[in-house]
């Protein structure tokens, strides 16, 4: 009998405050489970954000007061979860540290929103975070499950470039997968975060630890991307999804863009706020109610804000556009490497320029004809093209990221996504049998019978990497 469960990545982006974030994350999350979704993945450091393009006014032997008052709303931004610098593994999970007097729990009530979340939908959630313990910042996942509780927590062991700057390094026994059933289907899952997909030990961790679904939040929206997605997968033999953000640059924070005077910046209560509650901005109002299907394997979904569409909503009443791509599909990856000098590949249907402040935007080619282009497209807003086009003026409709989130099945084939120019409320979702994990362990088995782990080792300090009971 096949063991299918339905899983989703939600494209979504950080909105201005977290209490804000926090309530989209709980709509989207109640969206995806009246699609039936049974787990939904969101992007890397999405509860805290990514502070993209941010310098913390940093220079090799100087910082300047700007950037150490950027550096404190982003700390104010992130959340407290109650753990240890050090991390304290199951007795944290466990809860089993104690609790200051006159406090019901630890930290600042992240996690028991996040808990609720998940308890009262029945989807079991998985969502990119930044963590802040002590006086460090951590790129951490947790994983969140509707009956249970969090099962675990990921700390991101190695930052890339000038995440260095500003989020710690997490220790590598928090690479421990965890386990869980869903619908009689069993699940070994864990998360790798954005460029610690690109460290082959650590990936090799994972799958020594016999993962069928792997998780890959990202910041990543580079079309190398895609091609790792698909490999992890083969080489794994297992699920892969991957979620990112989709922003333009209006959307940045204030103290990030120096568009506005930033508030002052303060510690935002969480545990008093209404995870049901509608967000502010940058949503209209409430995620799609409504959606078309064309086949019954997966969908995207987002809310359409386009004032010309028919189906726009001046009352912000929550009525969308829906899209959506067959799992047979394979979708062309536009180049956005942001290396000078790159050759554009063969499938390439776009141009790099540079904005004002020098940064890469995508934009497509004119007169490119029908016939002239890849057999098939990327999954792609109507309305996106326009703000691409409009990019180098500066008007802060360019995509800062692209987005990019997608499905993998064991066999490397994309049967969600890739999902791209997506800003507000896209949710790639794709059904997917677990037994193909075990098909195409046939002929590859990479941390058994095709290891030959009598000739090479692996040891994760702090870490078993034996499949989980």
């Amino acid at each position: 009998m096949p063991k299918v469960l339905k899983l989703g990545v939600a494209q979504a982006r950080t909105l201005h405050t977290t209490p804000e974030t926090l309530s989209a994350l709980s709509d989207i999350t109640a969206d995806a489970a009246k699609q039936g979704i049974d787990l939904i993945l969101f992007p890397e450091a999405y509860v805290g954000g990514y502070p993209r393009t941010c310098t913390f006014g940093a220079s090799v032997g100087a910082r300047d007061a700007n950037g150490r008052e950027q550096f404190l709303h982003y700390f104010h931004d992130a959340v407290d979860l109650g753990d240890t610098p050090t991390g304290a593994g199951d007795d944290w999970v466990e809860k089993k540290l104690p609790v200051a007097k006159g406090k019901e729990y630890r930290g600042d009530g992240t996690r028991e929103i996040l808990e609720k979340v998940a308890r009262d939908t029945g989807v079991f959630v998985v969502t990119g975070m930044i963590e802040r313990c002590a006086g460090s910042l951590y790129c951490a996942v947790v994983y969140v499950c509707p009956k249970f509780g969090i099962l675990g927590k990921r700390r991101k062991v190695m930052p890339t470039g000038s995440e260095r700057l500003v989020w710690a390094q997490g220790s590598p026994s928090t690479l421990k997968a965890v386990t869980t059933t869903i619908k009689g289907v069993d699940l070994t899952l864990a998360a790798a975060i954005c460029w610690e997909n690109y460290m082959p030990l650590l990936r090799y961790s994972l799958y020594s630890q016999n993962v069928n679904l792997y998780l890959a939040p990202t910041a990543d929206m580079r079309d190398t991307w895609l091609p790792l997605m698909q490999t992890i997968a083969f080489e794994g033999r297992c699920v892969v999804l991957s979620a990112n953000q989709c922003m333009t640059r209006k959307h940045l924070p204030a103290w990030i863009s120096g568009t506005a005077e930033a508030a002052p910046p303060k510690e935002q209560p969480l545990i008093n706020s209404t995870v049901d509650s509608k967000p502010t901005s940058g949503r209209n109002g409430a995620l799609p109610g409504k959606e078309e299907r064309d086949g019954p394997t997966n969908e995207i979904t987002w809310q359409d804000e386009d004032p010309k569409s028919d189906r726009f909503d001046p009352a912000g009443a929550g009525m969308s556009a829906s899209m959506h791509s067959r799992a047979s599909s394979s979708a062309v990856v536009e180049d956005d490497d942001h290396t000078s000098g790159s050759k554009p590949s063969r499938r390439r249907t776009s141009i790099i320029t540079k904005t004002f402040d020098n940064h890469d935007v995508v934009i497509p080619m004119d007169g490119v004809t029908d016939s002239q282009q890849p057999s098939t497209s990327p999954v792609t807003h109507p309305a996106s093209q326009k703000k691409v086009a409009n990019a180098a003026g500066g008007s802060g409709d360019e995509f800062i990221t692209r987005g990019g989130s997608c499905i993998i099945d064991p066999l490397r084939s994309t049967i969600a996504g890739p999902l791209w120019e997506v800003e507000d409320g896209g949710i790639l979702s794709a059904e997917v049998d677990f037994e193909d994990c075990e098909r195409g362990r046939l002929d590859l088995d990479v941390a058994g019978s095709y290891s030959r782990n009598d000739a090479f080792k692996l040891t994760v300090e702090g870490l078993d990497i034996n499949p989980p009971p």
